[in-house]
């Protein structure tokens, strides 16, 4: 199965000098930056576990008895005094959370090469292998640089060889901004040390990388901070990191024998077969999906000059290597067993990274999921589960100790430690509805793959994410609603320097997915009647979605869209029921549809990049797809893509890629219950083109084709028997599928 090499493999006519220039090699738990250099190789390495801080507790012991006053004060419409209260007695302690670290760089000197007199240089990222390759030619010997990170042995495997016997000269060290001591015994270099403290917290973790060089004749020698190879005909550098984290109360690891047996057990197997086994590992996701948007003579030039020129060039298949790019980065930096991926996916340089790479699960962690289940990708949410099931037992300590409440509770950020409390002030983390979102997405992974064991292990999560609210919602005294109180929409001040509220309109349409998949959840496992009959009741108590004066859907109870100080603010929170939700929809809604989309038109098309990826996701949920793609462009441009195809907040943040795949998967394909929508959003750009293994809600999975803007054919299966309502533009079609028997449809099946 050859790739197209324009849509799925990026590539380079100079090494990186920018860490947005480096290309990202990763198995879920380990990565690497590859800066292809000619002279001095980097690579810049993470491990997911690392972390500043240890487990800490950060609930305000004030905070409960404060409560009743703050929400008092907003009842009485006294925000500014509710929002002072609320920094002074209800934010956690510390008010920030720790931060995802860098474990350090592998660096590979080649001394007997000069970087002026290169020749014939190319870097670059072949998505379907999963393998970085830098080659370059020095006087008469062709070089090239091999970088694989293994999903099945757990190690980064490094491969240098030459055209001339006996021509591999190298120099190799590892260094580290943490706390570390580097050791050498014979071909192997051991760096071990310990991560940083953070806002008071004491580091808690022990951290080891290893690095084994292995000759192919030549030889090998201690050098002052490595090992030095000369006359080789080729090496191979084998890399492994661990910490001593095993879960967020639990540090007792031991890295230095983990590592120790992943570098025995790799180096007895040797580059080849490592790259072998990893890579029909990584195939066996990845080629799950495959998509042909057209192709031009622009799909042969090198990268970074198609990203440059992308607002004014005709590349389809800018949008095709985009998408694909994705799920490359989700295969990446979310595999079970690893941590969930964070802001930055796995790759971090810095010690103190922007936001602290954290989980910011207000919109962030949410999107980097959106297109697991689409595009075939839903073994990568394993992370994400485990993720919400340290969440809730963290966060029922939150809701016990801060709210006096059942269930549990998670604000707007987390981190390695699970910490639940709010964070960073009441503007922005005074949000309680950031585990109730996740657990939508635990729903998802039901809905999509009909595993009712699975439905059974999760169910006890979703139903402390309801209880939690069952007992904290409030009755507005005005309306006689039930609402949240306190809350924010996320990080939007509705007046000057104050956000706080009660029952934005974001929660209330959290709130109602929530209580309903809870309640399908509990009839389909034939369980907890009583509850869930409860919280249908509170469901039709949730204060409704209103429309503005300005015929836009109201962010908050009141209608204070028009005076908020930022009209064009990033989030859109706001528009959560449009997507990922299908609360609001332009058949079955259409007054909420048109509020929606006027909020949008009052937001602006263009904004940070995962905020752009999100307004995409949005007009393909109203069927607009000639906006969508417009606002595309924009995000694959150079203002919101990064030389190496990173997403652009700026700075990186790897959300807004997840959101972008999502996004092109939803202008081709939607589903939503028992329906499927073909086509919803096809822009006049790609006038012709195929997607294949799209998934679908009830266990499906999609084929289509299309040419000239009109369906060719459409191919569905299903592992369930059961009727689906297939729809394209305003016509539809019936089908009654049998399991794994597929079904074709093609435009003279539409009635």
């Amino acid at each position: 199965m050859e790739a197209d090499l324009g849509t799925n493999r990026l590539w380079y006519r100079k090494p990186a000098e920018r860490w947005t220039e480096a290309l990202p090699v990763g198995n879920g738990r380990i990565g690497a930056m590859v800066f292809g250099g000619i002279d001095r190789e980097r690579l810049q390495l993470n491990e997911d576990s690392l972390w500043s801080g240890g487990p800490y507790d950060p609930v305000n012991p004030q905070a409960c008895a404060a409560l009743p006053e703050v929400r008092r004060l907003i009842v009485a419409g006294h925000l500014a005094e509710a929002q002072a209260l609320a920094n002074a007695k209800l934010m956690a302690k510390p008010l920030q959370q720790m931060s995802y670290q860098p474990v350090g760089d592998l660096l590979i000197n080649l001394p007997t090469i000069s970087a002026d007199s290169a020749t014939d240089y190319e870097r670059a990222l072949d998505l379907d292998s999963a393998l970085a390759v830098t080659r370059f030619t020095a006087g008469t010997v062709r070089y090239e640089r091999r970088v694989f990170a293994c999903p099945v042995h757990q190690v980064l495997a490094v491969r240098l060889t030459a055209s001339k016997p006996g021509a591999v000269d190298c120099d190799v060290s590892l260094d580290s901004p943490q706390s570390a001591t580097l050791e050498l015994d014979g071909d192997m270099l051991t760096l071990a040390g310990r991560n940083p403290g953070e806002q008071g917290i004491a580091g808690a973790l022990r951290f080891v990388a290893r690095a084994r060089v292995l000759r192919e004749g030549g030889t090998l020698e201690a050098r002052a901070a490595g090992v030095g190879v000369r006359g080789a005909d080729a090496v191979t550098i084998l890399i492994a990191m661990a910490t001593s984290y095993r879960r967020f109360n639990d540090t007792s690891g031991d890295p230095d024998a983990i590592t120790r047996a992943q570098i025995a057990a790799a180096a007895a197997r040797g580059f080849a077969d490592i790259f072998a086994a990893g890579v029909a590992d990584h195939r066996r996701l990845y080629r799950s999906v495959r998509l042909d948007l057209g192709r031009t003579a622009s799909a042969d030039r090198p990268t970074d000059e198609r990203i440059r020129t992308s607002e004014d060039s005709d590349d389809p298949a800018l949008a095709a290597l985009y998408f694909n790019y994705g799920r490359y980065l989700l295969i990446a930096s979310s595999r079970a067993g690893s941590q969930p991926a964070n802001l930055q996916g796995i790759w971090n340089d810095h010690v103190r990274p922007p936001w602290g790479s954290k989980y910011t699960i207000n919109i962030n962690t949410e999107m980097n999921y959106w297109p697991a289940e689409p595009t075939a990708l839903a073994e990568c949410t394993a992370p994400l589960i485990t993720f919400v099931r340290d969440l809730a037992e963290q966060g029922a300590h939150t809701a016990r100790e801060m709210y006096g409440a059942r269930g549990w509770v998670a604000h707007h950020n987390t981190d390695l430690w699970r910490a639940t409390a709010p964070i960073d002030g009441a503007s922005w983390g005074l949000w309680p509805t950031g585990g109730a979102w996740l657990c939508t997405h635990l729903w998802d992974r039901w809905d999509y793959g009909r595993d009712r064991d699975y439905l059974a292990s999760v169910y006890p999560l979703m139903r402390g994410a309801a209880l939690f609210f069952v007992d904290a919602l409030q009755r507005d005294p005005a309306s006689g609603h039930l609402v949240t109180n306190p809350s924010i929409s996320p990080e939007n001040e509705h007046h000057k320097g104050v956000s706080i509220c009660a029952g934005p309109a974001m929660d209330m349409q959290i709130l109602r997915d929530l209580f309903d998949q809870v309640a399908q959840a509990a009839a389909i496992l034939d369980i907890d009647r009583a509850f869930a009959a409860e919280l249908i009741a509170l469901r039709a108590g949730l204060a409704p979605d209103r429309i503005g004066a300005q015929g836009q859907l109201q962010e908050w109870q009141e209608d204070w869209d028009g005076d908020a100080p930022e009209p064009h603010h990033r989030h859109v929170s706001h528009l959560y029921a449009l997507y990922p939700s299908h609360q609001i929809d332009p058949d079955d809604t259409p007054a909420l549809a048109a509020a929606a989309q006027r909020s949008l038109e009052l937001r602006g098309d263009r904004a940070t990049g995962w905020a752009t990826a999100w307004r995409i996701n949005l007009w393909a949920r109203l069927r607009k797809g000639e906006h969508a793609y417009e606002i595309l462009r924009f995000l694959l441009g150079p203002a919101r893509t990064y030389p190496n195809l990173f997403d652009a907040h700026p700075p990186f943040q790897i959300d807004g890629n997840f959101g972008g795949t999502a996004a092109i998967a939803e202008m081709l394909v939607q589903s939503k219950g028992n329906q499927i929508l073909l086509l919803p959003a096809l822009p006049s750009a790609w006038p012709s083109g195929a997607i294949s293994g799209l998934r679908v809600r009830g266990a499906g999975s999609v084929d289509v084709s299309w040419r000239d803007g009109r369906l060719d054919a459409a191919t569905i299966v299903s592992v369930l028997a059961g009727p689906r309502v297939v729809r394209l533009g305003k016509r539809t079609a019936t089908v009654r599928l049998r399991p794994n028997r597929p079904v074709r449809l093609t435009e003279a099946s539409f009635r």
